[in-house]
């Protein structure tokens, strides 16, 4: 089976999943074409997904995120509109990772913090039977640590500051809302998967 990379981006009101809310996500499915097939339209996503979530009742917002998101008033206002409750919004999601024409591998910058909530509400709200596996597993591709190894460099260094500008060609501007993020990193990782198989 053909493996399918999803890149995610999680808008949140602070760093732990279930004692802080997701308020919104975005992910974006790219294949990555034969060598001789890297055009732009590769550089498409093949399908997206996004929600803004309800609040959970029982989540509290974190102060130091809380005062970040101040300064991102815009951002702010496009995560709050149509919410929507999680358990109406997570099963959609899983139905739409299991509909993708190949093995789910989740992208992230960085993987580590996306994943968590995108795992943790799947597995609270997804509607999965008792035991059930996440649809996506626990594959996970952490584009600084792929951009670690094509730089050669240590990894605090790997950051976008750092990063070849070409890696960015054809990314929408980072603006932190979900889906816009999720379809830049993706459009960054087929970037970076050109040049490794160049």
């Amino acid at each position: 089976m053909s493996e399918v990379f999803i890149s995610i981006d999680v808008e949140a009101d602070g760093p732990i999943p279930g004692r802080n809310n997701m308020l919104s996500f975005g992910a974006a499915a790219f294949c990555i074409p034969e060598r001789e097939k890297f055009t732009w339209e590769a550089r498409k996503p093949i399908a997206t997904f996004e929600a803004n979530l309800d609040l959970l009742p029982e989540a509290t917002p974190s102060a130091s995120t809380m005062a970040w998101w101040a300064t991102q008033a815009e951002a702010w206002a496009a995560c709050r509109e149509n919410t929507r409750p999680a358990s109406e919004v997570m099963p959609e999601f899983v139905q739409w990772v299991r509909n993708l024409p190949g093995k789910p591998v989740v992208v992230g910058f960085p993987v580590t913090y996306d994943f968590e909530f995108l795992h943790w509400y799947t597995m609270a709200f997804g509607g999965l039977k008792d035991g059930a596996a996440s649809p996506f597993g626990f594959q996970g591709l952490d584009l600084k640590t792929l951009a670690m190894a094509l730089m050669r460099c240590g990894f605090r260094e790997a950051t976008k500051r750092n990063m070849p500008k070409r890696w960015f060609k054809g990314a929408p501007k980072h603006n932190h809302q979900a889906l816009t993020d999720a379809i830049g990193q993706g459009i960054m990782f087929i970037n970076m998967m050109a040049e490794l198989q160049a």
